[in-house]
Protein backbone atom coordinates (compact mmCIF):
# COMPACT_ATOMS: atom_id res chain seq x y z
CA UNK A 1 0.00 0.00 0.00
CA UNK A 2 1.26 3.46 -0.94
CA UNK A 3 0.43 5.62 2.03
CA UNK A 4 0.50 9.35 2.69
CA UNK A 5 -0.27 10.98 6.02
CA UNK A 6 -1.64 14.42 6.75
CA UNK A 7 -1.01 15.28 10.35
CA UNK A 8 -1.95 18.50 12.09
CA UNK A 9 -3.91 20.28 14.75
CA UNK A 10 -6.89 20.82 12.38
CA UNK A 11 -8.44 23.44 14.65
CA UNK A 12 -10.69 23.40 12.66
CA UNK A 13 -10.07 21.44 9.47
CA UNK A 14 -10.95 23.66 6.50
CA UNK A 15 -11.34 23.60 2.73
CA UNK A 16 -7.66 24.31 2.05
CA UNK A 17 -6.73 21.14 3.97
CA UNK A 18 -9.18 19.13 1.88
CA UNK A 19 -7.92 20.68 -1.37
CA UNK A 20 -4.32 19.84 -0.46
CA UNK A 21 -5.25 16.21 0.21
CA UNK A 22 -7.24 15.98 -3.04
CA UNK A 23 -4.31 17.49 -4.95
CA UNK A 24 -1.97 14.87 -3.47
CA UNK A 25 -4.31 12.03 -4.42
CA UNK A 26 -4.69 13.25 -8.00
CA UNK A 27 -0.98 13.99 -8.57
CA UNK A 28 0.79 11.21 -6.66
CA UNK A 29 -1.55 8.22 -6.83
CA UNK A 30 -1.53 7.09 -3.22
CA UNK A 31 -3.87 4.31 -2.16
CA UNK A 32 -4.83 6.20 0.95
CA UNK A 33 -4.34 9.49 2.76
CA UNK A 34 -4.59 9.17 6.50
CA UNK A 35 -5.52 12.29 8.45
CA UNK A 36 -3.98 12.24 11.91
CA UNK A 37 -5.28 14.93 14.26
CA UNK A 38 -2.63 15.69 16.88
CA UNK A 39 -3.86 14.95 20.39
CA UNK A 40 -1.33 17.14 22.20
CA UNK A 41 0.75 19.05 19.62
CA UNK A 42 4.29 19.38 21.06
CA UNK A 43 4.99 22.79 19.50
CA UNK A 44 1.62 24.47 20.11
CA UNK A 45 -0.57 25.51 22.99
CA UNK A 46 -3.72 23.43 22.95
CA UNK A 47 -7.07 23.35 24.66
CA UNK A 48 -7.61 19.80 25.92
CA UNK A 49 -11.39 20.22 25.75
CA UNK A 50 -11.07 20.71 21.97
CA UNK A 51 -9.26 17.42 21.29
CA UNK A 52 -12.37 15.31 20.65
CA UNK A 53 -14.04 18.14 18.69
CA UNK A 54 -11.02 18.45 16.38
CA UNK A 55 -11.11 14.70 15.79
CA UNK A 56 -14.86 14.70 15.09
CA UNK A 57 -14.58 17.60 12.65
CA UNK A 58 -11.88 15.84 10.61
CA UNK A 59 -14.02 12.70 10.51
CA UNK A 60 -16.97 14.72 9.17
CA UNK A 61 -14.90 16.67 6.63
CA UNK A 62 -13.40 13.59 4.95
CA UNK A 63 -16.31 11.15 5.11
CA UNK A 64 -17.25 11.45 1.42
CA UNK A 65 -13.88 10.37 0.02
CA UNK A 66 -13.27 6.61 0.30
CA UNK A 67 -9.50 7.11 -0.03
CA UNK A 68 -9.38 9.46 2.96
CA UNK A 69 -9.15 7.88 6.38
CA UNK A 70 -8.82 9.22 9.92
CA UNK A 71 -6.60 7.70 12.57
CA UNK A 72 -6.99 8.02 16.33
CA UNK A 73 -3.45 6.74 16.81
CA UNK A 74 -2.34 9.89 18.65
CA UNK A 75 -5.45 9.91 20.83
CA UNK A 76 -4.79 6.36 22.00
CA UNK A 77 -1.25 7.33 22.91
CA UNK A 78 -2.57 10.05 25.26
CA UNK A 79 0.81 11.75 25.46
CA UNK A 80 2.50 14.36 23.31
CA UNK A 81 1.90 13.71 19.60
CA UNK A 82 5.32 12.92 18.17
CA UNK A 83 5.39 12.07 14.46
CA UNK A 84 8.22 9.55 14.83
CA UNK A 85 6.22 7.39 17.29
CA UNK A 86 3.13 7.70 15.11
CA UNK A 87 5.05 6.47 12.06
CA UNK A 88 6.42 3.46 13.94
CA UNK A 89 2.86 2.54 14.87
CA UNK A 90 1.61 2.96 11.29
CA UNK A 91 4.27 0.55 10.07
CA UNK A 92 2.81 -2.05 12.44
CA UNK A 93 -0.76 -1.44 11.26
CA UNK A 94 -0.34 -1.29 7.47
CA UNK A 95 1.48 -3.24 4.80
CA UNK A 96 3.36 -0.22 3.44
CA UNK A 97 5.15 -0.15 0.11
CA UNK A 98 8.27 2.00 0.30
CA UNK A 99 8.36 4.99 2.59
CA UNK A 100 5.33 6.76 4.01
CA UNK A 101 4.80 10.19 2.49
CA UNK A 102 4.18 13.08 4.85
CA UNK A 103 2.33 16.28 3.88
CA UNK A 104 3.90 19.34 5.46
CA UNK A 105 4.05 23.11 4.92
CA UNK A 106 7.30 25.00 4.35
CA UNK A 107 7.24 26.78 7.73
CA UNK A 108 6.96 23.49 9.63
CA UNK A 109 9.51 21.77 7.38
CA UNK A 110 12.11 24.45 8.06
CA UNK A 111 11.82 23.48 11.76
CA UNK A 112 12.10 19.73 11.10
CA UNK A 113 15.52 19.44 12.73
CA UNK A 114 13.91 20.37 16.04
CA UNK A 115 11.38 17.52 15.89
CA UNK A 116 11.54 14.53 18.22
CA UNK A 117 13.97 11.82 16.96
CA UNK A 118 14.38 13.73 13.69
CA UNK A 119 17.34 11.60 12.50
CA UNK A 120 15.25 8.43 12.84
CA UNK A 121 12.15 10.13 11.45
CA UNK A 122 13.83 11.14 8.19
CA UNK A 123 14.62 7.48 7.43
CA UNK A 124 10.94 6.55 7.60
CA UNK A 125 9.35 9.23 5.41
CA UNK A 126 9.50 11.23 2.22
CA UNK A 127 8.07 14.70 2.72
CA UNK A 128 5.65 16.43 0.37
CA UNK A 129 6.36 20.06 1.11
CA UNK A 130 3.57 22.44 0.13
CA UNK A 131 4.82 25.84 -0.88
CA UNK A 132 2.61 28.84 -1.38
CA UNK A 133 1.92 29.97 -4.92
CA UNK A 134 4.66 32.36 -6.09
CA UNK A 135 6.76 31.53 -3.00
CA UNK A 136 10.46 30.99 -3.65
CA UNK A 137 12.10 28.58 -1.24
CA UNK A 138 15.49 26.96 -1.05
CA UNK A 139 15.48 23.82 1.06
CA UNK A 140 18.67 22.28 -0.35
CA UNK A 141 20.31 22.52 3.08
CA UNK A 142 17.78 19.97 4.37
CA UNK A 143 18.46 17.68 1.42
CA UNK A 144 22.15 17.83 2.31
CA UNK A 145 21.26 16.68 5.83
CA UNK A 146 19.48 13.58 4.53
CA UNK A 147 15.85 14.67 4.36
CA UNK A 148 14.10 13.44 1.22
CA UNK A 149 11.27 15.59 -0.10
CA UNK A 150 9.37 16.84 -3.10
CA UNK A 151 7.96 20.33 -3.49
CA UNK A 152 4.23 20.45 -4.17
CA UNK A 153 2.83 23.67 -5.57
CA UNK A 154 -0.89 24.19 -5.98
CA UNK A 155 -3.10 27.26 -6.43
CA UNK A 156 -3.11 29.06 -3.10
CA UNK A 157 -6.31 28.99 -1.06
CA UNK A 158 -6.19 31.78 1.49
CA UNK A 159 -7.85 30.08 4.46
CA UNK A 160 -6.41 29.63 7.93
CA UNK A 161 -7.79 27.96 11.04
CA UNK A 162 -6.82 31.05 13.05
CA UNK A 163 -8.91 33.28 10.76
CA UNK A 164 -11.90 30.92 11.03
CA UNK A 165 -11.73 30.93 14.84
CA UNK A 166 -11.50 34.73 14.88
CA UNK A 167 -14.43 35.09 12.47
CA UNK A 168 -16.62 32.90 14.68
CA UNK A 169 -15.62 34.78 17.85
CA UNK A 170 -16.64 38.04 16.14
CA UNK A 171 -19.93 36.62 14.85
CA UNK A 172 -18.87 36.58 11.20
CA UNK A 173 -19.93 33.93 8.67
CA UNK A 174 -17.63 31.03 7.78
CA UNK A 175 -19.71 29.45 5.02
CA UNK A 176 -17.49 28.05 2.28
CA UNK A 177 -14.37 28.04 4.48
CA UNK A 178 -15.20 24.66 6.00
CA UNK A 179 -17.45 21.83 4.78
CA UNK A 180 -21.14 22.29 5.58
CA UNK A 181 -21.19 19.42 8.08
CA UNK A 182 -18.17 20.90 9.92
CA UNK A 183 -19.85 24.32 9.98
CA UNK A 184 -22.99 22.74 11.45
CA UNK A 185 -20.89 20.89 14.04
CA UNK A 186 -19.09 24.08 15.11
CA UNK A 187 -22.34 25.97 15.67
CA UNK A 188 -24.15 23.04 17.27
CA UNK A 189 -21.33 22.66 19.82
CA UNK A 190 -20.73 26.40 20.33
CA UNK A 191 -17.06 26.17 19.41
CA UNK A 192 -14.62 29.10 19.16
CA UNK A 193 -17.01 31.68 20.55
CA UNK A 194 -14.51 32.94 23.11
CA UNK A 195 -11.20 32.52 21.31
Amino acid sequence: MRLCIFSGTFNPIHQAHIKMAEYVLSHYGFDKIIFIPAYKPPHKDYDSSMCIHRYNMVKLAIQNNPRFEISDIEYKNDGKSYSYLTLLELHKQYNIEGKIYFIIGTDAFKQIENWYETDKLKKLVDFLVFIRENETVNLDWLKEKGYTFELARMPFTDISSTDIRERISHGKAINGLVTKNVEDYIYKNGLYKNT
